[in-house]
This record gives C-alpha cells, structure tokens and sequence, in this order.
C-alpha cells in the first residue's frame, strides 16, 4: 500500500518565516525604525545517532517482509496427488498389456502418494512452515528426522526411482501369478545373511536349479517349498557355478514372518508370458504394487471387479504376493478422500496408524496379500462387504 505525505503548509515548523514588529505611529508620522526580527525555525540536525536508527528500522522492516520467504531447517507433508491405475495420465496410459486379451473395466483403483515440501540441503520457507502449522492435512518435521545426514535429493530421487521400477516388476509377477500364469524366473544368489549356514557355503553368481531334488523353475516354486519347512530344518540346494552343478546343503534360519528362510538375496530374472508396461512421472518409492498389482489382475480378467466404484489404496507388494507397510498413510487417506475415494485398502500392518486417522466418511479395509485385496475390491464393487477385515 503507498501512502502520501502531505505537504506541510506555511508556517510549519521547519519553514522560515519573517515576522515585521511595527511601532505604534500616528497617520501623519513617517515610518521610522521599522525593525524587521528574522526568526528562523531549522530542522533538527541530523546525527550518527540517528542515521544509525534510521537504518535499523529500514533492515528491520525488510528482514520482516523478507522473513516468510528465508528457509528453515524444517520440511513438510501433505496428501498428495492420487493416480488411476486404469486410467490415464497426460494422455499416458499407466498400464499397457501386449500379449492377452484385456477387458473394459468402469472403476477406479487409485494410487495414493505423499507430497513432500524441503529437501535435505533446504527446508521449507518460514511462511509455509507456518502454513503448514496451521492446516489439518499437513504436518511439519524437523529435516533431520525424515532425511539421512549426509543423503543428497539427487540420491533420493534415484533410490525412489529404483524401488519403483523394482516395484513395478513385483507387481506384474504377483498379478499373473494371482491370476494362474506360470512366470519362469532365473534365480541368482548375490549374498548370503551374515552368520547364517548359507554364508560360507554359496558364491555369488551361483544360479538355483533345484530344492530337495526337484526342479525350481519359478519363484513362487520356491516360497512354496520352503513354506513346508520350519526355521532350523536342512535343505539340498542344486546351484550352477561355473557352469557347472553343485549341491549344497543349507540349514535353514527364521525369516522376518518366522517362516524357514535360506538367508539368501537373489536377483531374479523373470520370463514373463504377457507384457505389462507401466508407467508414472515423477512419482518414486515401492508403495504403489499392490494398486499396480490390482489394476493388472482388473484388466486382465473377463469381471469388472470395482464395477465403477473408486477404490483407492496403498502398500508394498512381494513376488509372492504379501502385502507391506508403508509411510504416510494418514496423508494418503485424506488424498484420496479428497479425490473421491470412498473406500480404502490398507496394509494391515498399518492399522495402528489408521485408527484415529480415518476421514469421516470413508471406509478402510485391511488386507495382508494381493489375494485378500483382490477379494476387497470385488466385495466393494458387489456391495456386500460385511465380511471385510478392518482396522478396528
């Protein structure tokens, strides 16, 4: 806003000014000694006193125009944009299947994400942290709690990347696999759980052929086989190494669901028989398989499972079909209410920060495998979902 200084009128303070004392002289009597008094009213002298104030109100006043514009040490949350997985995006389809028939489908089943507001080099400006403070659908952290020390955004941004591509490649194997096709997968060890039997007996490179004998031609062959052991039973591992066949007798460890484990990391190489293509910009992490997973299975099958209901959701997904946590689901939830979702599917090992975070209005179920959530989707789309888990 500008504001007008009036001008001062005649006789301020501050104007010269003459004033005449006439003496008292009859009409007939010359004017004699007529003395003209100058008095004179100056401006206050100016000092480095008062330059020094008048420059120090000015940098104050900047510094508090300034003040919502300078960073913090601060970032923020917030819901973020939610994605159709069986629709399109810019005009670009998210799920594109070569190699099979698909099938119309008049639902939703949405992604939800987080949109975060700082990166580690750089919080947020003040005004927005204020913001932020203010506003039910955000919330402020402090950088060092949600970024590592010492982690760049261009080494977040490629590890996104990477876990969503990984991601992607999950949910096909899962989807198909779901669905009855048989995915040929080529298993090599990259490393062993330190301490654990496998350690000192594999080598890297080490390719799996068989379990107890029998040939291991997929992924889902293994999980299932090991899914008849409990943790300390001993298997017979066939590997090649250096072309050529090696057995290899490994006792097994607890893994992370107290199922038996080889304490193995493998790199999968898969042998998919339909071709699925997904696509997103911009968007990192591994929280969207199991919607991946769900609009795959939706397209590939002869039933409109949602049957145009919005459907939204978040969670991690595995080859064989188990469904994980994630970050953020408070804010994913209030996204995709925001987005029209009325339902939403919810790891079940997030329930505890579901509870009490649930938008008015919206229905949560929880669901622990790609199975339970397909059977989720189709108790919405039919109506009949009594018989859903949730978080309660």
């Amino acid at each position: 806003m500008n504001h007008q200084i009036p001008e001062p009128e005649l006789g301020d303070p501050g104007f010269d000014r003459l004033k005449f004392d006439e003496p008292e002289t009859g009409p007939d009597e010359p004017f004699e000694g007529a003395k003209a008094e100058a008095t004179t009213f100056a401006p206050e002298r100016i000092t480095k006193r008062s330059i020094t104030m008048s420059i120090a109100m000015v940098l104050t006043a900047v510094l508090i125009g300034a003040s919502p514009l300078l960073p913090t040490t601060y970032v923020v949350r917030a819901p973020g944009p939610t994605f159709d997985t069986l629709g399109k995006v810019d005009d670009q389809t998210l799920i594109e299947v070569t190699g099979a028939q698909t099938f119309p489908t008049t639902g939703q089943l949405r992604l939800t994400t987080v949109s975060a507001f700082g990166t580690p080099e750089q919080g947020v400006p003040l005004g927005r942290v204020i913001w932020a403070w203010f506003s039910p659908d955000e919330a402020v952290f402090p950088i060092e709690s949600v970024f590592t020390p010492g982690q760049s955004q261009e080494q977040i941004n490629e590890v996104n990347q990477q876990a969503m591509v990984s991601s992607q490649e999950t949910a096909t194997v899962a989807a198909l696999t779901e669905m009855g096709y048989v995915v040929p997968a080529s298993m090599t060890i990259e490393g062993a759980v330190e301490d654990s039997d496998a350690e000192s007996k594999v080598k890297v490179g080490d390719v799996i052929e068989t379990f107890d004998g029998a040939d291991v031609a997929t992924y889902q062959q293994l999980v299932d086989e090991l899914g008849k052991l409990t943790p300390g039973q001993e298997v017979k591992l066939g590997v090649k190494r250096s072309g050529e066949r090696v057995d290899l007798e490994i006792t097994t460890i607890t893994g992370h669901d107290g199922t038996a484990f080889l304490g193995l990391f493998l790199a999968t190489d898969f042998d998919f028989p339909v071709d699925v293509s997904l696509r997103i910009d911009n968007v990192g992490g591994s929280s969207a398989g199991m919607m991946f997973a769900l609009g795959i299975i939706d397209l590939l099958t002869p039933a409109d499972e949602a049957q145009g209901k919005i459907i939204a959701g978040t969670g991690t997904i595995s080859i064989d079909g188990a469904v994980g946590p994630i970050g953020g689901i408070a804010y994913k939830m209030r996204g995709a209410m925001r987005d029209g979702a009325d339902w939403f599917l919810a790891p079940a090992a997030n329930c505890d920060e579901v509870v009490g975070n649930i938008p008015d209005g919206m229905h949560v179920f929880a669901v622990d495998t790609l199975a339970e959530a397909r059977d989720a989707v189709v108790a919405i789309g039919t109506g009949q979902t009594a018989g859903l888990a949730t978080c309660d």
